[in-house]
């Protein structure tokens, strides 16, 4: 038996449920104590598509998901053996996932012989899903067919799994009646009903069970269950964010869907535009009157977004903080897959050379203190902040301590002060500094008016086309930036893992975070691994990056895009290259398996370039 290490995975078409019986489970595994990871893939459109998804659950820390499967649950037999019949389908099913002695619950009504599983190493249930169904209702008091309340599959599946997992039922009953508010409350206790019959039919007629369970602990941490998008809107709340402006693309309107549920208990106003050319506009004019503002957006829309980006900078405005979730591209590309694929256009989103910060946090935890910090940084350096995610960190849950709030101040910047600041002149907004920041005033405010022009000006914001002006302003700019690379904490940079020297350096951002961090204890049996992870990526860290990687025996960048863009930025910043990499640009995430593998492959090989995907 192997208690509290379980990996398991639901699939069915999409719209079936199976999103609402993932989350209560990881719900579930998080208030008993456990460490959860867990993460969806799915098809761009809205119903019918297989879609599955994977929660990973035990003891210590986990942050990322595994291939093996040990208990696999499948509404439908594509989730099995996959549909070869269908051109745009390349997976084959998820059997070949499940390990020996591994669990397999399925709809009796498939009516799939032993022999179609081609495996005989594997724990079978088939489940008369209708027939449970209707006999929960019975037990809740209501008469009803299990093909009209067949989307309770979801509950059936749920009371199965918690019977096989032997985890507490109370527990996962108690999320089911949490889940159902509003119009739907009357639907909870029938969902509890449908989940403890199909929970007592799996004891009662397969009392062997399976060989991977779940147990509560018996005082368990003080701990969340979060995604990306999550944190980041909490950060902003917690930064102070007085607007969000923003227009509906995958997956970042799940953010300001959030920020929109609870504004009226903020004091934060949260506006759907009409296009992302409105939505960065309207968050540049919120910031220059005094706001902290913000945006969400991805690639296509970040593409529309250059000009007012550019002008933010021009005019010094403080902010906007632009949330960027990376999914594949170009174009449309794969809206619902993740990629680390917008580093360049990130740290390059507008003409001409101007002055922002790009920062790149790698899970939830550091998604809200990066945006937190992202709108000190703007006010502080009077220009827009970058925070790059990709849609696997904004989309996956994650256990977490409870953020520590104890140490985060509020940095508005220098403010224009017309009783210490004018000196009986007249009100210089850009006024040369030896740090390159100028104070800035607010609309309305005594003595501080001034003009606000997208092209060149003086210190008063004049249009200015002078040769030595047009220098003087260049360098102004330039220094403020310079000054960022000075104050900003080095732990918001970058982060050694592992130990300072080893015979292995692998080197990242983003979202492969979690998976390296939990495959080196892997890595580490036969040499000595770390993981160089960088997170700021404008400005460079360039002599500590530079200062790591020349001491390294031996690198390996490792990266969701084709081409390598951190290993080129790092070439292009520190002279430094890194000789090889591991690439994954299918849309899909990078597993712990993924990065023991592809390691294994780079060090054995010697290759430059390995392309990881799972064709």
């Amino acid at each position: 038996m192997v208690a509290n290490q379980v990996s398991w995975m639901v699939g069915g078409p999409q719209g079936s449920g199976i999103n609402a019986a993932a989350e209560i489970l990881a719900k579930a595994c998080s208030r008993g104590g456990l460490a959860v990871f867990s993460n969806i893939e799915y098809h761009s459109n809205i119903i019918g598509k297989h879609s599955f998804y994977r929660v990973r659950a035990g003891d210590g820390e986990i942050r990322s998901h595994v291939d093996e499967v040990h208990l696999l649950v499948a509404l439908d037999k594509e989730t099995l053996l996959g549909k070869k019949a269908d051109p745009q389908v390349h997976h084959i099913g998820h059997l070949h996932q499940v390990v020996p002695q591994g669990g397999v619950i399925y709809d009796a009504a498939l009516d799939m012989g032993t022999e179609e599983f081609g495996r005989g190493d594997l724990r079978l249930f088939p489940l008369p899903f209708l027939d449970l169904i209707e006999a929960g209702l019975r037990a809740g008091g209501k008469e009803g067919s299990g093909t009209q309340y067949q989307i309770m599959k979801n509950t059936v599946l749920l009371g199965a799994t918690v019977a096989l997992l032997d985890y507490d039922l109370g527990m996962v009953t108690t999320i089911i009646g949490e889940s159902f508010t509003g119009r739907k409350a009357h639907l909870a206790h029938l969902n509890v009903e449908v989940a403890r019959v199909a929970y007592a039919y799996v004891k009662e007629h397969f009392p062997a069970g399976i060989d991977f369970h779940l147990r509560a602990k018996a005082d368990p941490p003080k701990q969340i269950l979060i995604r990306g998008v999550v944190a980041a809107a909490i950060g902003k709340l917690k930064a102070g964010c007085g607007f969000q402006s923003y227009y509906p693309i995958t997956p970042a309107t799940d953010e300001s869907f959030y920020l929109e549920a609870r504004q009226a208990d903020y004091d934060i106003t949260v506006f759907q535009c009409e296009d992302e050319i409105s939505s960065i506009n309207m968050a540049v004019g919120a910031a220059y009157a005094g706001a902290r503002s913000a945006t969400s957006t991805s690639g296509p829309g970040l593409a529309l977004m250059g000009e007012g980006l550019g002008f933010a900078s021009i005019t010094e405005t403080a902010g906007p903080v632009v949330c960027l979730y990376q999914r594949g591209g170009p174009s449309t590309g794969l809206p619902t897959r993740t990629e680390q694929g917008d580093l360049h256009f990130a740290l390059h989103p507008a003409h001409g050379e101007f002055e922002h910060i790009v920062v790149a946090p790698g899970d939830a935890v550091e998604c809200f203190y990066a945006t937190f910090e992202a709108f000190n940084w703007a006010d502080r350096y009077q220009m827009p902040v970058i925070v790059l995610q990709d849609k696997f960190v904004a989309n996956s849950y994650r256990t977490a301590p409870w953020f520590d709030t104890s140490g985060l101040t509020i940095d508005r910047g220098a403010r224009f002060d017309p009783q210490t600041d004018a000196g009986g002149e007249a009100y210089r907004r850009y006024r040369f500094t030896a740090s390159g920041v100028s104070p800035r005033s607010r609309p309305g405010q005594p003595g501080g008016m001034y003009r606000g022009t997208s092209d060149e000006h003086d210190p008063f914001g004049h249009i200015h086309e002078g040769i030595e002006n047009r220098m003087s302003m260049v360098h102004k700019r330039r220094r403020k930036l310079a000054l960022a690379a000075q104050e900003i904490p080095d732990e918001m940079k970058f982060q050694l893992h592992g130990p300072p020297v080893a015979d292995v350096t692998l080197v990242s951002w983003g979202s492969p975070k979690g998976a390296i961090l939990d495959a080196m204890a892997e890595l580490s049996r036969h040499r000595s691994v770390n993981f160089l992870q960088v997170r700021l990526m404008r400005p460079f860290p360039v002599d500590a990056v530079a200062r790591i990687l020349r001491e390294a025996k031996r690198s390996i960048a490792i990266e969701g895009n084709f081409s390598g863009q951190l290993t080129n930025l790092i070439r292009e910043q520190t002279g430094v290259t890194v000789p090889q990499r591991i690439v994954r640009f299918d849309g899909r995430p990078f597993s712990q398996g993924d990065i023991v593998e592809s390691v294994e492959k780079a060090l054995a090989t010697g290759d430059p370039v390995v392309e990881l995907s799972h064709i």
